[in-house]
């Protein structure tokens, strides 16, 4: 090639010699090469600044990222999260089940816990309608309920028992398979039992049609049986089942009280793989127990002789009342006003029912000095028409409360100075002191209550719903009520998060502290003081109901909460009060049992609020006519269910009975909500964000990676 001279360059690029200038082709080609580069110069300048910001929020987080990168060590790692949460994202939202004031009935809670509301048996007959008869159905329902106990009986009835468990351990495989499909591998086998997740996770991934592993997976099973293993297997299998049907559980609160074994409850959540408990009025007391409170002690016992429950106290909690009695016998005599509300006449004598009373007088006469004593030391909770021990006339026998004088069915107040009625007696001292150690120095209730506070709390706002126990309080006019606590006005959600704080306050604070004991008298104002957000009620009448005849003066007028948020409106109000706005946004409470026998719906505020408290308590169902609501909500739609009254679990697992319950489908999700659509896939958008900056990180050099793996994703 023969080189070109610089006039022929010129010549070629200007179109024309040097002596003629600058002709217009030259200047065009000039312009167009000018654009060209000014078009790249934006973007490089974009990059470079982009590439800016990333070193800066990086090293503004390097901490962070440090701290992060010793659970990601390398960039294999973090790319594998980021693909473990984003595929995650992409699944449908697990089951969420709501239950409320279960009130200590244990054997109910429990029956609805396996059966998940009756969402296994609505899996069991979907997947085997057409192929297993219905006894059958029933039958295999009841060994995921209770497995331990149905293998037994089984094994009485049956004589072949290595081709009943081949075809049951099929079946329940089918199951589980069924109820894993919303989950990812790895959840479905980190909720296996330890011990089995090899087994049932290769059981699960079975596909019969291939000709080289079906027996594979014969084996596995015929292994099993020929080990006297099946047993074992069957329960990991019933277990991973019912974990399965329910992805998060929700309690709304009054686990404790009237029910005899609040403690079994206890268990079973604690050992349940996702709860949350939205604390109740009930379980403050305890909890304002467990801490130290007297006036919350007194109350508690007051509940458990009432309802015939101390045994819970002395056995299961192993808190001893022999100086209760001792000095109940030596103070009062016949009490027949303080017979206890329910009275197992079977399990009790005439000496015991009598017994009882008189340590019900003597607990409930404490129990009024003690609260007085709260009322006088903190005038902002405006309780002073709680304070009736100085109003009195012990001759003519009369309490006079709001001006009226009414006749009293007991006057006899041995322990109580007229002059200084709120002060307790040396005795009665010693009494209470004796048994706050007690409650204190209980291991089983101090886990039970140390359970309560790290899973529970005032209020939960989840996937866009609010749940809540009691009420926000109101005014008539709709407003929310404002309360001046320790110098300061709250309302609405800030009133909660004080509540909140101070009840934890009641348990962690330094022991013999102001705080603490400022807090531990705030605990007993939650369980039942004006405007209380667990009470719900303008006062609580337990000395009326103890001493006056007329039934009048035990009204418990609710707060306005309850009659404005039968309106969709004040819903909205409320909703948007917690930064809640969807328009699939909910409130779900309990406290007040709705009554279905006078055609009371528990759907209220055009479906934007639902109780859910429909007499799980035995003691309630006279007055709601079923055994309670559960509130079941999924990717496709909620649903309320009402149960009918459950009968033993004794009776579930010869006859295969079963809760019998009707569902009743409210709202529908006109798309199937994903986990992406939920708190969790927010959660999961931010730690992928954290997990790319740390990413970036190991990238440019800027965090040392400790080890690297050679994998699909570099």
């Amino acid at each position: 090639m023969v080189p070109f001279s610089s006039a022929v360059w010129y010549t070629v690029i200007m179109g024309s010699s040097p002596s003629y200038g600058l002709p217009l082709f030259g200047l065009l080609l000039l312009f167009i090469l000018w654009r060209w580069a000014a078009l790249f110069r934006p973007r490089r300048q974009k990059a470079r600044f982009a590439m800016k910001e990333k070193l800066i929020q990086i090293r503004d987080n390097r901490k962070y990222l440090r701290m992060l990168s010793q659970k990601y060590p390398s960039i294999q790692d973090v790319a594998a999260r980021i693909v473990n949460l984003a595929s995650y994202d992409a699944l449908p939202k697990g089951t969420e089940h709501f239950i409320s004031d279960l009130h200590g009935e244990a054997d109910a809670f429990i029956h609805i816990l396996n059966n998940a509301s009756g969402v296994i048996r609505e899996k069991v007959d979907n997947l085997f309608d057409h192929t297993i008869p219905l006894n059958e159905r029933d039958s295999l329902a009841t060994l995921v309920y209770y497995p331990k106990q149905k293998l037994e009986l089984v094994k009485r009835q049956n004589t072949n028992m290595p081709d009943w468990y081949r075809i049951t351990i099929q079946r329940l495989v089918e199951l589980a398979r069924l109820l894993s499909s919303k989950y990812s591998r790895k959840i479905t086998r980190d909720r296996m039992p330890i011990g089995y997740e090899y087994i049932i996770d290769e059981l699960l991934h079975t596909n019969y049609d291939e000709q080289n592993k079906e027996k594979y997976y014969d084996t596995i099973i015929q292994t099993m049986i020929q080990l006297d293993m099946a047993d074992d297997l069957i329960v990991a299998l019933s277990s991973l089942i019912k974990s399965l049907a329910v992805d998060r559980l929700h309690i709304l609160g009054d686990i404790f009280d009237r029910g005899p074994r609040p403690d079994i409850i206890m268990e079973k959540l604690m050992e349940h793989h996702s709860v949350d408990i939205q604390w109740g009025n009930h379980d403050i007391l305890w909890m304002g127990a467990a801490a130290g409170s007297r006036a919350c002690i007194a109350n508690v016992l007051n509940n458990c002789l009432q309802y015939d429950n101390v045994d819970l106290i002395e056995d299961v909690y192993g808190i001893n009342l022999r100086e209760l009695a001792l000095f109940a016998q030596e103070t009062y005599g016949d009490c027949p006003v303080f017979t206890p509300k329910v009275v197992n006449t079977s399990k009790h004598g005439s000496k015991e029912v009598r017994l009882y009373a008189q340590m019900k007088k003597a607990i409930d006469v404490i129990m009024l000095k003690l609260e007085g004593r709260i009322i006088l030391r903190h005038p902002e909770y405006h309780m002073e028409d709680r304070l009736l021990l100085d109003k009195i006339n012990y001759e003519a026998k009369t309490v006079t409360i709001g001006g009226v004088a009414y006749p009293m069915r007991d006057c006899s107040f041995p322990t109580v100075n007229p002059q200084d009625p709120y002060n307790l007696t040396p005795e009665e001292e010693q009494v209470m002191e004796n048994i706050k150690q007690g409650f204190k120095r209980c291991e089983k209730l101090q886990r039970h209550v140390s359970f309560l506070y790290s899973k529970g709390e005032m209020f939960t706002c989840c996937n866009g719903n609010l749940l809540f126990h009691g009420c926000v309080p109101m005014e008539k006019d709709g407003s929310f009520s404002r309360i001046e606590l320790d110098g300061q006005t709250y309302f609405g959600r800030e009133l909660m998060n004080h509540c909140e704080t101070l009840a934890r306050q009641a348990y962690f604070a330094p022991t013999n502290t102001q705080v603490r004991a400022h807090a531990k008298d705030f605990m007993w104002y939650l369980w039942c003081g004006k405007n209380s957000p667990l009470f719900g009620r303008n006062v609580m009448t337990t000395f009326e109901r103890l001493f006056i005849e007329d039934k009048t003066t035990w009204a418990e007028p609710k707060n306005p909460y309850y009659d404005h948020v039968n309106q969709e409106k004040m819903c909205l109000n409320v909703l948007a009060e917690f930064g809640l706005s969807s328009s699939h946004s909910h409130i779900v409470n309990g406290h007040v049992p709705v009554k279905a026998k006078n055609g009371e719906s528990p759907i209220k505020g055009n479906g934007r609020l639902v109780v859910i408290d429909g007499g799980f308590c035995r003691a309630y169902h006279n007055t709601t006519g079923i055994a309670g609501y559960t509130l079941i909500s999924n990717s496709n739609d909620m649903r309320i269910v009402a149960h009918e009254p459950f009968t033993t679990i004794e009776d579930a697992v010869e006859n295969n009975t079963d809760i019998h319950s009707t569902s009743n489908i409210f709202e529908f999700l006109e798309k199937r909500m994903m986990v992406a659509d939920t708190d969790s896939g927010e959660v999961h958008r931010e730690k992928i964000e954290d997990l790319k900056m740390l990413m970036n990180a190991y990238r440019m050099g800027i965090i040392k990676q400790t080890h690297t793996k050679e994998n699909l994703f570099l």
